[in-house]
């Protein structure tokens, strides 16, 4: 059962694939969430239809000022974010020596320093109220390393490692860090990957015999944000089916 005080939960990426079932999930244990999207605006809002506890906030996790404006408008609408789920993340497939610096430098600055930009506006106000969740999503791809994506899985294992140090510095103040690892999760972007040859493959080699579901994914969020996962601090979750073992 959820606390009575008002907990803000904050998802980027809220519009589509994983964070739809993550802000289903939310809404639905009666937590007060903001819906993060960059440009599918009307994504956004029919997950908020019929939740008075659900709202839509535009921004874009690569630059510092739209990150800033929107913490500013959470905070004016329902108070400070104490849920923070860097759920926001691009995906490219390249071959590694096909990848550019400027390929490098955009992938790193959405899937790593999206979370820190993040981070760095919600720590503040979690540190005073002595409470706050941060989870990071990271991917499998992050811990056994990618093929054609080495930029994308690059930039998850370093997600995971920045919630170690996060989880080393403010665990103590209240503040836990967590990350998630999700395997092939049934989304429009994993759905269109497998559906040639070599993706039904993939499909083959999950223990569980199917693809996760967004809601799944959700619910381990659900738990890490809760007041029963307070000790629960600097871990990875993995969500696979079985796929990897840690």
């Amino acid at each position: 059962m959820m606390e009575q005080k008002r907990r803000v939960a904050f998802v980027t990426g809220g519009s589509r694939g994983i964070g739809v079932g993550i802000c289903q999930v939310l809404l639905q244990a009666g937590y007060f969430v903001a819906i993060g999207y960059r440009v599918e605006e009307e994504r956004a809002q029919k997950i908020a239809e019929g939740h008075e506890n659900a709202m839509t906030v535009q921004v874009d996790i690569s630059d510092s000022r739209s990150v800033q404006a929107a913490f500013e408008t959470i905070k004016n609408h329902w108070g400070p974010v104490s849920i923070l789920v860097n759920n926001a993340a691009m995906a490219q497939e390249k071959p590694f020596l096909e990848i550019t610096d400027a390929d490098w430098e955009k992938m790193l600055s959405v899937n790593l320093l999206g979370a820190v930009r993040c981070i760095r506006e919600a720590l503040p106000e979690m540190i005073q109220d002595g409470f706050g969740r941060i989870i990071n999503m990271s991917s499998i791809g992050g811990q056994w390393g990618g093929m054609n994506q080495v930029h994308y899985a690059a930039s998850k294992a370093a997600l995971i490692n920045l919630t170690r140090s996060m989880a080393k510095l403010y665990s103590s103040q209240g503040v836990t860090t967590n990350a998630i690892s999700p395997g092939l999760v049934e989304t429009d972007m994993v759905t269109a990957e497998l559906a040639s040859s070599a993706g039904q493959e993939k499909v083959k080699t999950i223990p569980m015999g199917r693809l996760g579901y967004p809601t799944e994914v959700g619910a381990g969020v659900l738990y890490l944000a809760s007041p029963e996962a307070a000790y629960v601090t600097g871990q990875t979750l993995n969500l696979n089916g079985g796929m990897y073992f840690d």
